[in-house]
């Protein structure tokens, strides 16, 4: 809608200062020529837009001037209110100024959409982690953050899986990604990722490090993350799954006249597949790779000894 990206230029000028047509084209996915006349009609409504020609030229706002945020829509206004996350914002440190900023934010809004604001706030609120996924402490957080602000480098004692466990690092933190309740610091030379809870030690160097142009964090970790799946599951099963029953990233290849249904799953190894699937007792059959069906066949096995024992515990 026009006076949605009528807003959007408002606050694009507003966050970012000088833009040319052509980026603020880019950015709302509109042609240069739908720009100038949006242009046209914040001029014509009194907003102080000026145009400057040349190389270095432009659109930008008269300085000092700030618009209200009457622009927003009742969903948008839920949506900002839904974002806030209370719990991430205190363990970087800013937990009064994502309180303070939803305050002057609310302020701003016009009456009918204060509600909204409120009433998401009271409805819904966004708690990551899962149930049974313990709280890490994490006391090298907030001078992470601090050197991911100030851009300088790190020297830290980490702890990895892998021997030897306690290495030493020069990190050159570029950002940091909060998934599932634990936080990662993407740092360069790589650059590569880091669990922050498993920095044991932290130096902040007086040195400053630049950051890649070309880096950009969501992309970074959206490839990050393929790659961390690609190179989990390697393997792959072959399996038979009861009636009603599925499995995460499984692939149907057929259900069968007794309602069963034939299906490929990724693995990542026969160890961990095994404990996976013991899950399901007799609503999955194992079929392929051999070596996975013999474990569990083993496994069975000993569990029927175990319990077929009728002399523990303690019956009559």
């Amino acid at each position: 809608m026009k006076s949605s990206r009528l807003v959007s230029i408002l606050l694009l000028l507003q966050t970012r200062g000088r833009m040319t047509a052509a980026q603020l084209a880019e950015e709302l996915e509109v042609s240069v020529r739908t720009v100038y006349r949006d242009v046209e009609a914040l001029s014509a409504a009194g907003v102080p837009l000026y145009g400057d020609a040349g190389h270095a030229g432009g659109y930008r706002l008269l300085d000092g001037y700030r618009t209200r945020l009457t622009g927003l829509t009742a969903t948008e206004a839920e949506a900002l209110f839904l974002a806030g996350a209370p719990g991430p914002a205190a363990d970087l440190g800013l937990g009064p100024f994502l309180a303070a900023a939803q305050l002057k934010v609310r302020a701003a809004l016009p009456p009918e959409l204060r509600g909204h604001a409120d009433r998401i706030s009271g409805r819904f609120h966004l708690d990551a982690p899962g149930w049974y996924a313990d709280a890490e402490a994490t006391p090298h957080l907030p001078a992470v953050a601090d050197a991911v602000w100030t851009s300088r480098v790190l020297h830290v004692v980490y702890r990895r899986w892998r021997e030897p466990t306690d290495v030493e690092r020069i990190l050159e933190p570029y950002g940091l990604v909060l998934k599932a309740g634990r936080w990662y610091v993407v740092a360069g030379p790589g650059p590569r990722t880091f669990r922050v809870d498993q920095i044991l030690e932290l130096t902040c160097l007086d040195e400053e490090f630049t950051r890649p142009d070309d880096f950009g964090l969501a992309a970074y970790w959206t490839a990050y993350q393929r790659d961390f799946h690609d190179r989990l599951y390697r393997a792959e099963a072959v399996v038979r799954l009861a009636p009603g029953v599925t499995l995460p990233r499984a692939v149907g290849e057929g259900t069968g006249d007794d309602g069963w249904t034939l299906a490929r799953v990724p693995i990542e190894s026969v160890d961990h597949a095994l404990g996976e699937f013991l899950r399901l007792g007799a609503d999955i059959e194992v079929l392929q790779p051999p070596e996975l069906r013999a474990s569990i066949t083993r496994t069975v096995a000993e569990l029927a000894g175990m319990y077929g024992n009728s002399t523990r515990g303690g019956g009559d």
